[in-house]
């Protein structure tokens, strides 16, 4: 017996099927073609930016003609409304339409001109240190992860528990959103596919108790890594707010320091919407970083920008698809580089 199956030996007596509520869609895995090409992320990353990018590059591309482009105030007020598309807010898109005033009225210039410097304004508006997990110095390093119904949270972490088991770390689930069942289930058929174990309890339970026997369980059998499940939940649940908290306490009983990471799950397609949840959980919820999910499936990819600059929280973690392996640490750089990139790989 592996030590992943041991993980497993115990599960309790399984809840019958629940529906889930509209406003609170199951994030079951989708199926995948048995046999695919192995791509690089930035491929990955490309394809699934390229709806923001088509914003960006196409819409840009039709305020020139051939012999380039005068920089005039109409000009301005176009690049301006689509950055603005772009929901990276009306500071930064402001702050970029007044650099390119700057650097470029009365001018005529050239498409690749303005793509280059509007590029380099976004990567340097987002830019931060890469900010990967910061690991325990002895036992088990515990993360707990936040946000509302929706937002991918179930599969942002059967992908973060993907990725550090690539790296070499062992991890146990903690499936603390006891008010679903459909959420247990639902990360007990990711924690079999990615192939880590994972603590069930019954529906209704306490989720501080979950988070008690996941961490006590991760320190009896050396387990690298605990992932704490929560119950997705809306900011201003004021009530609710108040079990994240029994489950740091509960955690950091058990293991001095811990959570050392509380990585809130926003979803790239609610747009501003997004700031508001950043800035709820980040106070209640004392959240460290930011997973972005979604991005493959929205034109807003510029809200990156407003969350880093606004809370000052890294963008630790994105997700651009349904896979697994579409899952990365954000990198200025090369999220800059896809979204002005003009062909996409196959």
């Amino acid at each position: 017996m592996g030590l992943f199956d041991a993980f497993k030996k115990t599960k309790p007596k399984q809840d019958p099927p629940v529906e889930t509520p509209a406003e609170e869609p199951a994030e079951t895995p989708a199926e995948q073609p048995e046999e695919q090409p192995k791509q690089g992320f930035f491929t990955r990353l490309k394809k699934g930016l390229v709806k923001t990018s088509q914003v960006l590059n196409t819409d840009i591309r039709d305020l020139f003609k051939d012999e380039g482009r005068l920089i005039d105030d109409d000009f301005l007020t176009d690049i301006y409304a689509i950055l603005i598309r772009t929901d990276m807010g009306t500071g930064p898109a402001g702050a970029i339409r007044d650099t390119i005033k700057k650097e470029f009225r009365g001018r005529v210039v050239h498409l690749q001109e303005v793509l280059s410097r509007i590029k380099q304004e976004l990567i340097d508006l987002m830019k931060e240190e890469e900010a990967p997990i910061r690991f325990a110095e002895s036992g088990p390093t515990v993360i707990m992860v936040v946000g509302v119904n929706g937002a991918g949270k179930t599969t942002s972490i059967a992908k973060l528990a993907h990725l550090l088991k690539s790296e070499g770390k062992t991890v146990l689930l903690g499936a603390g959103d006891t008010f679903r069942a459909a959420a247990v289930q639902q990360l007990t058929i990711w924690a079999e596919r990615v192939g880590v174990g994972i603590v069930q309890a019954e529906q209704g339970s306490d989720p501080a108790s979950v988070a008690f026997r996941t961490v006590d369980q991760a320190i009896a059998d050396g387990v690298d890594v605990v992932i704490l499940d929560t119950a997705g939940r809306l900011q201003t649940q004021t009530n609710l707010m108040g079990q994240l908290e029994k489950m740091r306490r509960v955690a950091g009983k058990k293991i001095e320091e811990a959570p050392h990471e509380v990585l809130l799950v926003l979803d790239a397609t609610a747009g501003q919407n997004g700031i508001s949840q950043a800035k709820g959980f980040s106070d209640a919820a004392k959240c460290t970083g930011i997973i972005l999910t979604k991005l493959d499936g929205t034109a807003k990819g510029g809200v990156v920008v407003p969350i880093r600059q606004e809370f000052g929280l890294p963008v630790k973690y994105i997700g651009v698809g349904e896979k697994a392996e579409d899952f990365s640490i954000f990198n200025a750089e090369e999220f800059g580089e896809a979204l002005f990139s003009d062909t996409i790989d196959d």
